[in-house]
């Protein structure tokens, strides 16, 4: 046999493991591919499960109770939750708004204000108080009522005291007919460390309430009196809104609070309920419909899952480059 022949039959074992191998790393990379495919598809159905179902949780509060027979009429709910101040979800903006648009509806029976607040700024709590009355006069039939969990204090009261009727549990605190303003003095520790206060105005009272400067006699004098108009204006509104009702003691409006059941003694509220004892006994409307437009749909979506798409995005990825591993 001739060299050249040994060479050639040498030549094609190696050309046979090469194709072998070549067909091994193809099948592997369209097997690859698959299993990418796979994992992708499944990440995406699971991406759009979940979507879905945030939709349907975001919509469901949004579109409120469906307790009660359809035609019947629904009761509005209103939340004056936490501290009322503006930017916060207890804003006179806020509130105002519900109001209105339950107002405006024409299925709405009637309107449960549901107090759990400490209180607040008295100039927001005022603002609601004034359109509570104002839309009782354009729509003298419609009930709006005051129903307290935990806490209707300060200016929660403030706002309540205008609702035909305020109800309570007896444990819950009712009352803090006051005004606050706080702060702090330091001009002692100042002195202590060698620290030199230094402030310009124009116009003797500008630096009013400074905490690093000796209590101005003048200043506070001033002060509480601008307290004692905003203080009397709290109870004048709580006088007005509850009318005969109250049975007014020396401490009464002196900020002191009350239990529900002590509060109905005194007139500061008017009987023992909770949100759907009111909407199905009083107002006779068991379809419960949330009014609180501090989030549209659009923006209720967003914040449930917004975060969460991009999380389960960021696992999906991370899973398929684990895998490509």
């Amino acid at each position: 046999m001739s060299e050249e022949s040994t060479e050639s039959t040498q030549a094609k074992p190696d050309i046979h493991w090469e194709r072998e191998a070549l067909e091994k790393v193809l099948l592997a990379s369209i097997e690859e591919q698959r299993r990418s495919r796979r994992w992708g598809i499944f990440f995406k159905s699971l991406l759009a499960l979940y979507l879905g179902g945030a939709l349907w949780m975001a919509y469901k509060p949004w579109s409120g109770s469906t307790s009660g027979k359809e035609g019947d009429g629904h009761t509005a709910v209103i939340d004056v939750a936490g501290v009322i101040a503006p930017g916060q979800p207890a804003s006179a903006d806020n509130i105002i708004e519900g109001l209105r648009d339950a107002v405006e509806d024409k299925h709405t029976k009637g309107i449960i204000l549901r107090v759990n607040s400490p209180g607040g700024s008295p100039v927001q709590s005022a603002y609601v108080y004034d359109e509570i009355r104002r839309l009782k006069k354009l729509k003298p039939e419609l009930p709006i009522h005051a129903v307290v969990a935990d806490m209707c204090a300060s200016g929660g009261y403030y706002i309540a005291s205008a609702a035909d009727k305020i109800y309570v549990n007896s444990a819950s605190v009712v009352g803090s007919i006051g005004v606050i303003m706080g702060s702090f003095g330091f001009v002692d520790t100042m002195k202590k460390f060698g620290v030199e206060r230094r402030i310009m105005t124009a116009g003797e009272h500008k630096a009013l309430m400074d905490p690093f400067a000796p209590v101005d006699p003048v200043a506070k004098q001033h002060m509480q009196g601008v307290l004692g108009q905003v203080h009397q204006q709290f109870i004048d509104a709580v006088k007005q809104g509850r009318g005969a009702r109250l049975k007014e003691t020396p401490d009464m409006f002196s900020g002191l609070i009350w239990t529900g059941a002590e509060g109905i003694k005194l007139g500061l509220a008017d009987e023992l309920g909770d949100v759907r004892h009111v909407a199905e006994d009083v107002i006779g409307a068991k379809k419960l419909v949330d009014f609180n437009p501090e989030e549209n749909f659009l923006d209720r979506v967003s914040r449930r899952f917004g975060a969460s798409v991009g999380y389960v995005l960021l696992e999906s990825a991370n899973g398929l480059s684990d895998i490509s591993r």
